[in-house]
């Protein structure tokens, strides 16, 4: 049995064109909250003002999708953008995927010191013809202060007129706790964007949860009760990824019992198997 093909028969029965509720980071399930929309802000501020941008939050509160959000805006303005994925590698790895995201080379076998003098020369001619470059670092906090040493010394490169990169962190909040270190006092003082992300509240908590549903929505009136709304902000705190895993066993506990309503009763019995918390709260 294809349980994935299932679940898809399960979201078109319901009106659904995909899941509404899956946490996967999709660019096209962009909630346009007051906060989102501010830290977009900052971040394409950070880009033109070529210093280091940072955005912080816990577990689960959108980074990753905003960062997507980010890189898709800032390429239709021209920009050209290298990410990091992966910060678990040394300065001379990191130099070469750098070199590579913007050249589409390939100098592995390169120095490090070779590296930093072809990055150089990569971004001096993207200055002359006018292009900004942004270093997107995702998961930053699992950087090595070591590397993070190395990135603030990629974000010194310059002309006597312009920075020649802008690099741009996104990470949980013990990046914080790194920064906070005497080491990074350096890396610290060059910070000229600083965004934390938050949890949702109460109103906020039930426009996503609408906005979600009427985005994959392609045919009926599948929604959630007002009870349920304010039952989803109670057990997930407000956090998107919890709010869509409780959502989405709340829809499947809806369908199989026939309805297309979600409940208080239903949003708290999914809660409770997606927290494993027992039936006494």
């Amino acid at each position: 049995m294809n349980m994935a093909l299932d679940l898809d028969k399960v979201y078109q029965a319901l009106g659904f064109r995909c899941a509404p509720f899956r946490i996967t980071p999709d660019t096209s399930f962009f909630f346009p909250h007051g906060q989102y929309l501010a830290a977009l802000g900052h971040l394409r501020y950070g880009v033109m003002s070529g210093g280091i941008t940072l955005l912080t939050g816990e577990v689960g509160l959108g980074k990753t999708l905003l960062c997507r959000c980010f890189m898709r805006q800032v390429a239709l303005q021209g920009v050209r953008t290298a990410y990091v994925f992966n910060p678990q590698q040394n300065y001379k790895d990191l130099l070469a995927s750098l070199y590579h995201d913007l050249t589409g080379l390939d100098a592995q076998s390169a120095s490090e010191g070779a590296l930093h003098d072809l990055l150089y020369q990569t971004l001096i001619d993207f200055a002359q013809q006018k292009i900004r470059v942004a270093l997107i670092v995702d998961e930053a906090h699992a950087l090595s202060p070591e590397l993070l040493e190395g990135l603030r010394l990629i974000s010194n490169l310059e002309t006597e007129e312009n920075k020649l990169i802008s690099l741009m962190l996104f990470g949980q909040t013990e990046l914080e706790e790194t920064l906070s270190l005497p080491s990074m006092r350096a890396l610290k003082q060059r910070i000229s964007v600083w965004h934390r992300l938050r949890p949702f509240g109460w109103s906020e908590t039930g426009e996503y949860i609408q906005h979600r549903t009427n985005n994959a929505r392609i045919s009926g009136d599948f929604r959630f009760s007002q009870g349920a709304l304010m039952a989803s902000r109670y057990y997930s705190k407000g956090v998107p990824r919890r709010i869509n895993q409780i959502c989405d066993r709340a829809v499947l506990l809806a369908f199989a019992r026939g309805h297309y309503e979600v409940n208080l009763s239903m949003l708290r019995e999914a809660a409770r198997e997606v927290l494993g918390l027992n039936p006494a709260h």
